[in-house]
């Protein structure tokens, strides 16, 4: 039997893994060993996750968060470290663009153990983003490129890497297809937040390039007021933002902006597809957005996801136009998860 090593940390990592993890707990051919770093830590952030998605309790909780990247990638490589010599993998799974993706990606090449890189080929091409140096670096030392999309394989391609490279699609659409039904029947964040369907908007706000700087800040939190001139929007609250804002001293009028608690899955899915339109600085949200048919504004200067733009469902807040609407194909049709665990029983 294969032993794959799965490393994740935050949200969005919860959300792809989930169908993976099912076709691993299903499968007599492969063994996963979870291991979660702690990057999101609290309730809203990891626990609700686990448990609307069904995802296994996870072997080892490493409880890491805070401090500077440099920090935290390092704790995390000391623990990651010890856990995968004493279990020795016969791979080592990351998802997407984080300090915990990082942290496994370089703790398993220098033990000599395989990386696959699940949404490999991401490029912002933006180098002052964190989260676009962790991705480079981990595609640049993964066995396994799992992308999502034709642009992603073009990315790598143009930096010297075809070997390994497979586009499996989207394993947030195969979560989404699956779960929204679920989510239907259980959110009641709608009740609770007296909202009617396509008469509001829905926000999310996290990066550090908006968040660090008051002045990017401000200028955020003054594009999303005056959106919400337009439809009132909701505003479930990061809580490093929330931070931001008040070292800044920004203050917000909830009158037409209405700033709420994270939300769970369920909760989030139930926002997204029934709102007007989505503002935000998130990948994942992004495409979600799309997933509901919603169309977006991306509070960045560019995008990684770019077939959302080139498609019409998103544009950049810089923007005034969406392009002509179509379809996007290349997410798949819900299932990804099946074709990335084919792929890893012949890797």
């Amino acid at each position: 039997m294969k032993k794959i090593a799965t490393i994740i940390g935050a949200r969005p990592q919860f959300i792809k893994a989930a169908p993976l993890s099912f076709e691993f707990a299903n499968s007599s051919e492969m063994q996963e060993i979870c291991i979660h770093t702690g990057q999101h830590f609290d309730e809203n952030m990891s626990g609700i996750f686990f448990r609307e998605l069904g995802l296994p309790k996870p072997a080892y909780q490493l409880d890491i968060h805070g401090g500077p990247h440099g920090q935290m990638t390092g704790r995390m490589m000391e623990a990651i470290e010890a856990i995968l010599i004493e279990n020795r993998p016969d791979a080592v799974l990351v998802y997407g663009d984080t300090n915990s993706t990082l942290a496994g990606g370089l703790s398993a090449v220098k033990l000599h153990i395989p990386v696959i890189h699940v949404e490999a080929g991401l490029r912002s091409f933006n180098r002052r983003m964190p989260e676009e140096i962790n991705r480079v670096l981990v595609d640049h030392v993964s066995s396994v490129l799992l992308c999502p999309t034709s642009a992603a394989v073009e990315n790598l391609k143009a930096e010297g890497i075809t070997a390994g490279v497979h586009q499996v699609g989207d394993l947030m659409y195969d979560a989404t297809l699956k779960m929204t039904p679920v989510a239907a029947k259980h959110s009641r964040i709608m009740e609770v937040l007296s909202l009617e369907p396509k008469r509001y908007g829905v926000a999310t706000l996290h990066r550090a390039e908006n968040t660090d700087s008051p002045e990017a800040l401000r200028k955020a939190m003054e594009f999303l007021m005056h959106l919400s001139e337009q439809v009132p929007l909701v505003l479930p609250l990061h809580p490093r933002t929330r931070q931001a804002l008040v070292r800044a001293g920004i203050a917000v009028t909830e009158d037409r902006l209405k700033l709420i608690d994270p939300v769970g899955y369920f909760d989030m899915h139930v926002l997204l597809s029934n709102a007007s339109i989505v503002a935000t600085d998130s990948g994942g949200v992004q495409k979600e957005a799309y997933f509901h048919r919603v169309p977006c504004v991306t509070l960045r200067s560019e995008t990684e996801w770019v077939e959302t733009i080139d498609n019409g469902w998103n544009r950049l807040w810089h923007q005034e136009e969406y392009q002509p609407r179509r379809e996007i194909q290349e997410y798949g049709t819900g299932d990804s998860a099946k074709r990335i665990l084919e792929i890893l029983k012949s890797a």
